[in-house]
């Protein structure tokens, strides 16, 4: 008979041991690679501007699993889970649903009156839940969640020096400045306009994921600029490093040529950090990043949501 399972709060300066499980329970090789940076963008830096609760779920004494839930920052009443992680040995003895249910309790004590099983951005790890997570995405229906979305991520080849991700900007770039058009890299002082172009011209929360990449360790942006005006930006490694985006092109400025050649700037920038593969996130223009890079849809994840109190 198994032990009774405890599900208690974490305090933030178990993040370290909440990561280590991480590296252990992601099945995914890409996902348990990251689990030190997954779990700083979704609990110490997440922290800072929304309310994130860690739990952990003991057995006999032993953290077998772990859940970080966070609440809105932007839409009232509305709560994420971020992350899931139960060790291998441990699943389907009840520790996904006892962090779960426990994980409702504690978000309806902060207002919160809809879980969204979805990134909560601009710290997320995934859109979703990857449909490769197949148990989790069986635990979702049996706990009355209803998929309502989903998003794909694609993957752009940095393994080799002829990938079309990497092919040069040199002609475009000369191309755009003829038109008075500099691309060069951000610097922390373009942040106040980046951001104030990214909110003006997108919404959402593309201002926070520039604030995480632009003069930060393993992140990094390219902007595109003409008389000091801000025309389009492209970003990486704000959520994970590995991660590409976001990026986005002033409408007036779409079909210049901009949004390839700040894409692959960035792709380049993280082919030389030592990756042989970024991933852009939550992909909205397919066919574009298809002839800019190359790039091909690898993920797929659906995202659910359920209403608390409801049956």
């Amino acid at each position: 008979m198994d032990a009774e399972i405890t599900v208690t709060e974490l305090a933030l300066d178990l993040a370290p041991t909440v990561a280590r499980l991480c590296a252990q329970a992601l099945d995914l090789p890409e996902d348990a690679a990251e689990a030190d940076a997954i779990v700083d963008v979704l609990w110490p830096r997440a922290a800072v501007d929304r309310t994130v609760i860690g739990l952990g779920a003991y057995r006999a004494g032993d953290l077998v699993g772990v859940l970080l839930c966070s609440v809105s920052p932007t839409e009232p009443g509305i709560g994420h889970v971020d992350l899931v992680a139960v060790l291998p040995g441990q699943r389907r003895r009840g520790v996904g649903r006892a962090l779960l249910a426990r994980a409702e309790r504690a978000l309806a004590e902060h207002g919160v009156t809809e879980v969204l099983l979805a990134g909560n951005p601009p710290y997320y790890a995934w859109p979703g839940i990857d449909v490769r997570y197949t148990p989790a995405v069986c635990a979702a229906l049996a706990l009355g969640y209803q998929q309502d979305r989903t998003a794909w991520n694609m993957t752009a080849d940095l393994s080799y020096d002829e990938s079309p991700a990497l092919r040069s900007t040199e002609a475009a770039e000369r191309r755009l400045a003829g038109q008075g058009i500099t691309v060069r890299r951000a610097e922390p002082a373009d942040l106040p306009a980046l951001t104030a172009f990214a909110r003006s011209t997108f919404g959402g929360a593309w201002d926070g994921e520039l604030a995480g990449s632009v003069g930060r360790e393993g992140a990094g942006c390219h902007l595109a600029e003409r008389a000091g005006e801000v025309l389009g930006f492209a970003a990486y490694g704000s959520s994970r490093p590995s991660w590409f985006g976001p990026m986005g092109t002033a409408p007036a400025a779409e079909g210049s040529g901009i949004g390839g050649v700040l894409l692959r700037r960035c792709l380049r920038d993280q082919r030389t950090a030592g990756l042989d593969r970024a991933e852009i996130g939550w992909v909205g223009p397919v066919p574009f990043y298809s002839g800019s890079a190359g790039a091909r849809i690898e993920r797929v994840f659906f995202l659910y949501r359920r209403r608390l109190g409801a049956e």
